[in-house]
């Protein structure tokens, strides 16, 4: 990591607070994720895998999902913006995150910039979500202590077709479903993703149809 995709704001311009400075019984309580996102080839197939659990160590939810090509990043991402979106439906109101990936969790942090025009939007919807929470704290793990979410990630790759491995320990949530007509969004497409210009309000995870009509292409 070069010292031109970093930044220091200061105790003060930190997004979110460090780890070390919430513990004691309040960390305690915080429902924790897991996260972790990879890919074979960078980019290449790739997959994210959550692990959420309870302060008592209940298992809310395990999941693993493939994602298409995209790189490394792009799927910690990923991995990042389900476990938000998870917590949230759940009704979690304190939420501390997992990673053994510096990039994401420095950036979540606000001691990384975010340059890639990929992770941007990403980073921007994590935020957002973040914030909904009354209280959020993210960490950066070593990976021998995020093996369970690296399992799902290679399960999710392995598996036939890359379809979604995943399993619920909490009561199921019901998922809306795709409706005809429904709202149409203006996409950019980049390395082989469709990168959405504007939020959409949709769960984590949701199959959708792809109506493709190009505005303008990219010049030669």
């Amino acid at each position: 990591m070069s010292t031109s995709d970093r930044t220091d704001r200061g105790r003060h311009g930190q997004l979110f607070p460090e780890p070390a400075a919430t513990t004691g019984k309040g960390t305690a309580s915080l429902v924790t994720a897991s996260i972790d996102g990879g890919a074979r080839g960078n980019p290449g197939p790739a997959a994210y895998g959550i692990v959420l659990r309870k302060a008592d160590g209940t298992t809310l939810l395990e999941a693993g999902k493939y994602v298409g090509r995209a790189t490394n990043n792009v799927a910690e991402y990923y991995g990042l913006i389900a476990a938000l979106d998870a917590a949230a439906q759940r009704g979690v109101r304190g939420l501390r995150v997992e990673s053994d990936s510096e990039l994401l969790v420095r950036q979540m942090q606000g001691k990384y910039r975010v340059k890639s025009p990929d992770l941007k939007p990403l980073h921007e919807r994590a935020e957002r979500l973040a914030r909904g929470f009354e209280r959020f704290e993210i960490a950066h793990v070593p990976r021998e202590r995020n093996r369970e979410a690296d399992r799902l990630v290679n399960a999710a790759l392995d598996g036939e077709r890359g379809e979604s491995r995943s399993r619920e320990f909490a009561t199921k949530i019901e998922t809306r479903q795709n409706e005809p007509g429904g709202p149409l969004v203006r996409a950019r497409y980049t390395r082989g993703t469709f990168q959405p210009e504007e939020a959409v309000d949709l769960p984590e995870g949701t199959e959708v149809f792809l109506t493709i009509r190009p505005i303008s292409r990219k010049a030669e």
